[in-house]
């Protein structure tokens, strides 16, 4: 299962987020810093799957941006990992180009 779906861009800002389970707002703030902070640390030499607390994470890096999805461990990471790219290129065929702007965009929209 699926916790939550995060965008972030290289300086570490969260572009976009959606959380599948309640989780307080305090507790968010942390929670994305610490994965942020995981994610940006590693090397593009190293895997993409992280084990963090008691779930995994799923991320994939497209130029300065980065996905990544919180997943339980009864989910398939390969699977997630498709899912990521297959969510980046419908967005790029959209929107022809997917940049942060785009993203302020859609954070917008999401939030109607």
């Amino acid at each position: 299962m699926i916790k939550f779906f995060l965008m972030v861009n290289k300086q570490g800002q969260t572009r976009l987020s959606r959380y599948y389970e309640h989780v307080d707002i305090h507790k968010r703030t942390v929670l994305e810093a610490e994965v942020i902070k995981h994610c940006l640390s590693r090397s593009k030499d190293q895997c993409s799957f992280i084990e963090y607390k008691d779930f995994k994470l799923v991320y994939r890096q497209y130029a300065a941006l980065f996905v990544v999805v919180g997943i339980n461990d009864s989910e398939n990471e390969m699977a997630v990992y498709e899912l990521i790219h297959n969510f980046v290129e419908v967005l790029d065929k959209y929107f022809s180009r997917v940049v942060s702007e785009t993203l302020n965009l859609l954070q917008n929209i999401s939030s109607l």
